[in-house]
C-alpha cells in the first residue's frame, strides 16, 4: 500500500466525516488498522488519512495528510487526527528548551545524569508558565512592551521574583581546608564515550586520470 498511489489502497477499516470544523471546514478521515512496515513485519501500525473537502483559494484541493500511529492503545478517530495540530507548539517547546533552558548545553557523563537533567525541562517550563502573572517585565531596550508575556520574556524577568521568594537553604559554612586526595587511593580515568555524529559519507574522488 503506497500513499502516493491510490490504486494500491486497501479498503479503510474506519471512515468518518466532520461536517464543519471551525478552522478546517469539512474534513474526511480514513483509518487502516493493523498494517505493518515493509521492513518491519512485526511492527503494527495504524495508517490515517486526513482530507480537507473544501478547496484552496485557487480552486486546487488541499494536499492529503498522512499520519501513522504506533502503539497498543489508540485514541478515537474523531480525536487522534486533531492531536497532530499540537505539533506546532511541541516543536517550539523543543527549540525553547534547547536554546533558552540550555537542555543540550551540559556535557554529562552518564545516561542517568542526562535523564535527570531532561526531567527538569518540563518543571522549569511549568514554573515559567505559572509565574507569567507574577513577574514584572524586564525588557531590553530594543524590545517592545508585551501584555501576554512569552516563556522567554518570563525567564528574562524571573530575577526579581526569585529575590522576593528567597531560598530555604542556609548559607554554607566554612569547614576549613580540604583534606585532599586520600593516600593510597588509585586514580582512575573517567570513562569516555564515542561522540554520535550524523553525517553523510561522500564518495572519495579517484586520483586516476581517465585516458
Amino acid at each position: 500500500m503506497r500513499p502516493g498511489d491510490p490504486t494500491t489502497w486497501l479498503q479503510a477499516n474506519t471512515e468518518i466525516e466532520i461536517d464543519e470544523h471551525p478552522d478546517l471546514g469539512k474534513v474526511r478521515v480514513k483509518q487502516w488498522i493493523d498494517l505493518h512496515f515493509y521492513r518491519a513485519p512485526g511492527q503494527k501500525v495504524n495508517l490515517i488519512l486526513v482530507e480537507r473537502m473544501k478547496p484552496m483559494s485557487n480552486g486546487q484541493p488541499f494536499p492529503p495528510l498522512w499520519l501513522a500511529w504506533v502503539g497498543e492503545r489508540t485514541l478515537p478517530l474523531e480525536i487522534v487526527w486533531f492531536k497532530y495540530l499540537r505539533r506546532f507548539g511541541v516543536d517550539h517547546w523543543y527549540r525553547f528548551a534547547k536554546q533558552r533552558l540550555h537542555w543540550t548545553l551540559p556535557n554529562l557523563r552518564t545516561p542517568e545524569q542526562s535523564e535527570r537533567w531532561s526531567d527538569l525541562m518540563p518543571l522549569m517550563s511549568w514554573q515559567l508558565w505559572l509565574a507569567r502573572d507574577l513577574v514584572i517585565e524586564n525588557r531590553l531596550p530594543w524590545q517592545s512592551a508585551n501584555i501576554n508575556l512569552t516563556p522567554g520574556r518570563v525567564a528574562q524577568s524571573m530575577f526579581s521574583l526569585l529575590v522576593d521568594i528567597g531560598t530555604p537553604t542556609k548559607i554554607p559554612k566554612h569547614r576549613g581546608k580540604s583534606p585532599g586526595w586520600e593516600k593510597g587511593r588509585v586514580r582512575t580515568k573517567a570513562p569516555c564515550y564515542p561522540t554520535v555524529k550524523k553525517r553523510v559519507s561522500r564518495r572519495k574522488k579517484s586520483s586516476r586520470l581517465a585516458i
